[in-house]
């Protein structure tokens, strides 16, 4: 297991919101207001959650331009941290 993968499943263990946003996300394209209603977490925590997963390269924006509706997308990455995880 290479060092990114090792990262990865610890970033998601060591948050239940982590791992919750991520599932929610799942195969799906979706907007931070669905991951919220989704899994009753403020949008505000969602998009603090969104942002810090970004970064760490397991999830990506799809339309990082646009001011609302931005889509984000589980990475490869994330595909696999999340199926360690479960």
């Amino acid at each position: 297991m290479d060092q990114n993968m090792i990262q990865a499943i610890s970033l998601i263990k060591s948050s239940e919101y982590r791992f919750k946003i991520l599932k929610a996300i799942g195969d799906d394209i979706i907007m931070p207001s669905e991951i919220s209603k989704k899994i009753d977490i403020r949008l505000n925590h969602v998009s603090t959650f969104l942002q810090e997963l970004k970064k760490k390269g397991l999830i990506e924006c799809l339309n990082e331009d646009a001011k609302k509706g931005r889509l984000y997308q589980l990475t490869k990455l994330g595909k696999y941290a999340i199926a360690k995880v479960e």
